[in-house]
This record gives C-alpha cells, structure tokens and sequence, in this order.
C-alpha cells in the first residue's frame, strides 16, 4: 500500500511539474531591456533555461560545454538557450565580460534579486529547465557533470520527436 501510495504520489508529482507554466517575473537583459519571464518563447519551439552566477564554476563548465555544440543543437532541433543570471546588484557588472570572454551565443537575462529563481523553487545552481513550444515545463535539472549536455539535447530530441 505504501509502495502504490508513493507511485502515485510520484506519478503526480511528475503530472504538475510536466504542466507548470513559467511564472511571471519582470527581469532585464545585458542590455538592459525588460523581459516578462512568462513571456519567453522559441517560436513554437523548445528552448532550455539555464541558472548561473558569474563565481559558479559548475554553471560555467556547463555554458562552455553547451556552446562548443550549440549550432549543432540549433540547426538540429532549433532549440534556443537563455542564461539567466543570479549574480546578485553589486556583481551584475561582471556578468556581461564573462559572456563576452566565453563567447556564449545565448540570451542572457539577469535575476539579481532571484526573484526568478525563487518563483521556481530553485535552491542550488547551476539548475536547467526545457521549456516546451508551448510554454511548459517538461523537464529540471540540478547541478552538471562533465557530459551532462548529452542529456539534454537527447530531451529536447524526445520532446521534439513526441509533439
């Protein structure tokens, strides 16, 4: 009984994390436009969000990782990615020369009062979402692994390939 119980109480918990919409946060981008979080799309299309901080080497190696294979993953699946960062008020400066210095392709948002990330629930970074072309949330990550990119395209591939 209690095995049926955690089961289901699983299985739902998967249903509501599979439905939930992004929640509305105003946030700016580098260069300094006001972007609605609830209004974030990919043309119809899935798009990955991914939490950092300028002093998160994790959350750098997964950047790095993900852009030496991003226009592979764009011109495969059209997937976008939008770093949003929590570097908070006094080392928001420091955002954009790290961007730059990477080369990172991605849009780039800043939370610096993490209002974003606490909206989410979001505890540790770096932390992953894939959006679908919908606007959902079909998928959440915590933390990277050297090769953990793999994972995520191949769930933006599965995602693709069910809609």
């Amino acid at each position: 009984m209690k095995k049926t119980l955690l089961t289901m109480t699983l299985l739902f918990g998967c249903f509501l994390m599979a439905s939930a919409q992004l929640p509305s946060v105003t946030l700016k981008s580098m260069d300094g436009k006001t972007v609605k979080t609830d209004t974030l799309s990919n043309n119809g299309k899935p798009f990955i969000i991914d939490f950092f901080a300028t002093w998160c080497k994790p959350c750098n190696r997964e950047l790095t990782a993900i852009s030496e294979v991003y226009e592979d993953w764009q011109k495969e699946t059209g997937v976008k990615v939008i770093a949003v960062s929590i570097d908070q008020a006094q080392n928001i400066n420091k955002v954009k020369p790290l961007v730059d210095n990477h080369g990172w392709p991605y849009e780039v948002l800043l939370d610096p009062n993490s209002e974003f990330k606490r909206a989410l629930g979001i505890q540790m970074i770096p932390y992953t979402l894939i959006v679908d072309g919908k606007g959902k949330i079909v998928y959440k990550h915590n933390g990277y692994a050297d090769g953990a990119e793999e994972e995520l395209i191949e769930k933006v591939r599965e995602l693709i390939a069910a809609e």
